[in-house]
């Protein structure tokens, strides 16, 4: 789809306006310098950095976030989320990124890392108390994280312990049963100076959620009961060397029952689901200095994940659906384990090759396995008088039809990589850089389907070896004072993968489309070509960059539902597309305009292609699902010396394809959204109180859509949405020492 003129409306919009949400600039201050952390260095300043890079900082998370990273990805231009769970997991940069609640090996596009532990594909607990910093790196990262992070990657950080003290307690209350309670604090360990310190913190939140389900008559249904502890302790033993360790836990215990019938608010599901997430993480990162010649970086992690996601396939109840006797649930049972090291060792002003090339040498190594059990239950029973007449044999449902069914899979892989750098320059303004990584990945994937129905059994083994290889050539120039312009050229890679669904299936049916061999996939490699600039100085910063991507054996997932009658067979089946493209623009601003006014702006255009894919002609030519041509975010903060401050953000995007299916309707693409958020208050002494207000005009959208078949007794297929969060308010009081 090309882009469309209502891109060129709201650039010119957003010249007057202005992408993240503002930071807390105390009167006559400047902006101050923005610090990239994410990638090879532990610290880069922005106008060094040669790739698209959006970062908030500590007040922009408390802006634009009452409590989960979702809720700031409207911020960051080209940055989405599918709406497929109870929190947000699934993300796209550029188009790019899984849509669903995924089944099987984990195989994301966009990389998702939290403190240092990498949770890509189970993102769902980035909750955003006492977080510092979030940056969002867009286009391959393959040189720094690899297969994870073919389209880009999410780094999430806590507050470090300081070398003060400090401490904050906050509580919130709002509507929908919305309120929590949260503490952080720490600071060196008395007696030791700077050279042992420490950080808890400690956060509840619940919310009731915000539908209404009639037929248990409960508006709790969908509940949001999410708990966060973290430690922090960092030690420096010397004043070359530095030890941070991370260890945290969190618990999300939400409700799922976000599907309605009529696509609205209430629902009617007898059995309502859980998306729930129970995480324990450590990390540990160890740099220092070996005098003037080189630097050690060492991280080392492990995470612990168990994850249950379940719902009411049919989304009804008796009532709803007599004189047919139908009712189907699905629940998935996940555990995943993750065991990782990465060591980097970095040149310094003594180690230069040639005395004026830096370089970079790393390895990296994985161990990650995951257990999957999917069970199905359901009853399909349908009136006499809905049968076919005369009687067609083949219409098994028209008799009571029972699902009893459940696959368990057993995953495992080790990952190997040797990756590097050399940055050369090139007179005193220009700097060529090369980053190579090789990874080598070995699977064992099992799974057993076990039909108590159908009396059948079947199972599946595959054991994989993936060589996979990417990297990026980058060119900067430095036009003085605070200007920076560079090119890119960066290959990304993502593993092959599997379709366990498909164990679920009796290939010997008449009419299926699929078939044993497509259980497997291949992995893909995304190619992307880029150019920007950074420009700005003191009170004024501007971020601009130009793309195209070529995506090569692109992994496609398309909706099937494999027999008529029963939801839990509506599956993805993720197949391998011969080529596809993308292309597009990103533009950040942030202006100091006054002592007292700070405005922000982001913009993002993307175009994309699915070109060519011979096991599903009828998708050539179609739009990337969830890839909205425009992405554009606003917003105005006002603070006056004596701590009144007031902010009104503004984020939307236009329209984009739900998926690819054979829908041909005008609700096969979500309608354009545009939001609006309002905190004002006040801080005094030790205090802070915000009243606050998201989607302040009730704007009603879509998350995510299926269209498939799921009301008795004809099963027609039709769209059926997600909607996201309406209106919220509320109140935060916040104590600081």
């Amino acid at each position: 789809m090309p882009l469309r003129t209502d891109c060129l409306l709201a650039a010119a919009l957003l010249l007057a306006a202005t992408t993240s949400p503002a930071t807390d600039l105390p009167a006559a201050a400047g902006l101050d310098e923005i610090v990239v952390t994410a990638r090879l260095r532990p610290e880069e300043s922005l106008r060094e950095v040669p790739a698209s890079v959006a970062v908030l900082d500590a007040a922009a998370v408390r802006a634009g976030a009452v409590q989960h990273f979702e809720e700031l990805a409207a911020t960051v231009p080209n940055l989405g989320f599918s709406g497929e769970g109870a929190r947000a997991r699934y993300f796209q940069v550029r188009g790019s990124g899984e849509l669903e609640q995924y089944e099987g090996a984990p195989n994301p596009s966009v990389g998702f890392v939290i403190d240092d532990v990498d949770f890509s594909g189970i993102g769902g607990i980035a909750t955003t108390f006492d977080t510092a910093r979030v940056e969002v790196l867009r286009g391959p990262q393959a040189t720094r994280y690899g297969a994870n992070a073919l389209a880009g990657m999410i780094y999430l950080a806590s507050v470090a312990p300081g070398d003060a003290p400090d401490a904050r307690v906050e509580i919130l209350a709002g509507s929908d049963g919305s309120r929590g309670i949260g503490a952080a604090g720490g600071g060196p360990v008395a007696g030791l100076g700077d050279q042992l310190a420490w950080r808890l913190a400690l956060q509840q939140f619940h919310g009731d959620g915000f539908r209404h389900n009639a037929w248990l008559g409960r508006d709790d249904s969908a509940e949001r009961d999410e708990l966060t502890a973290r430690a922090r302790l960092r030690w420096r033993p010397s004043a070359d060397w530095q030890l941070d360790f991370t260890g945290f836990y969190v618990d999300l215990d939400d409700g799922y029952d976000d599907w309605s019938i009529d696509n609205g608010f209430t629902t009617q599901s007898d059995q309502p689901g859980q998306d729930a997430q129970r995480s324990r993480a450590a990390s540990l990162r160890i740099a220092g200095d070996f005098g003037d010649a080189a630097s050690l970086v060492a991280i080392s992690s492990i995470a612990s994940s168990d994850i249950l996601f379940s719902f009411d396939a049919d989304w009804g109840n008796p009532a709803l659906w007599a004189p047919d006797v139908y009712a189907y649930t699905q629940r998935n049972d996940r555990e995943r384990d993750s065991l990782a090291q990465e060591l980097r060792l970095l040149s310094g002003p003594a180690g230069q090759l040639f005395g004026r090339a830096d370089w970079l040498l790393g390895v990296y190594a994985q161990r990650l396995s995951e257990d999957n059990r999917i069970t199905d239950l359901g009853l399909l029973d349908l009136d006499d008088a809905a049968c076919p007449a005369p009687p067609d044999p083949g219409a098994a449902f028209c008799a009571p039809y029972a699902t009893d069914r459940s696959v368990s899979s057993d995953y495992r892989a080790t990952s190997l990589a040797l990756f590097g750098e050399v940055s050369l320059p090139l007179g005193s303004a220009t700097r060529l850089a090369l980053g190579l990584r090789g990874e080598r990945r070995e699977a064992r994937y099992d799974d057993r389907l076990d039909d108590h129905a159908a009396a059948v059994t079947a199972s599946n083994r595959f054991a994989p070896t993936d060589r996979l290889w990417g990297g990026e050539l980058t060119l900067t120039h430095d036009l003085g004072g605070a200007a920076t312009l560079y090119g890119r050229i960066a290959r990304g890679y993502k593993a092959g993968g599997f379709n366990p669904s498909l164990a679920r299936t009796d290939f010997s049916q008449p009419g299926l489309n699929v078939s044993p061999d497509q259980i497997q996939f291949g992995p893909e490699s995304l190619w992307n070509y880029e150019a920007g600039a950074h420009l700005g100085g003191a009170r004024a910063w501007l971020d601009l960059s130009l793309f195209w991507q070529a995506r090569e054996r692109m992994q496609v997932k398309v909706p099937i539902q494999l027999a008529a009658g029963d939801p839990n067979t509506f599956v993805f089946l993720t197949d391998n597309a011969q080529s596809a493209r993308a292309f597009g623009a990103e533009a950040q601003l942030a202006w100091q305009a006054t002592d007292t006014l700070a405005l922000r702006a982001g913009l993002g255009l993307l175009g994309t292609e699915l070109r060519r894919f011979d096991t599903r002609p009828e998708f050539n030519g179609h739009d990337f699902p969830h890839a909205p041509p425009l992405t554009w975010s606003a917003s105005a903060r006002w603070q006056d010396g004596a701590g009144w401050f007031a902010e009104l953000g503004l984020n939307g995007r236009g329209r984009y394809y739900y998926d690819y299916d054979s829908s041909t309707g005008a609700d096969r693409e979500a309608s354009p959204a545009q939001l609006v958020q309002l905190r004002a208050g006040r801080r005094w002494e030790h205090w802070e109180a915000t009243f606050w207000v998201r989607n302040l005009l009730d704007e009603e959208y879509a998350t995510r859509g299926y269209y498939f078949g799921n009301e008795p007794p004809d099963f027609a297929p039709r769209r059926y949405l997600r909607l996201g969060d309406p209106r919220q308010a509320g109140i935060s009081i916040a104590w600081r020492l």
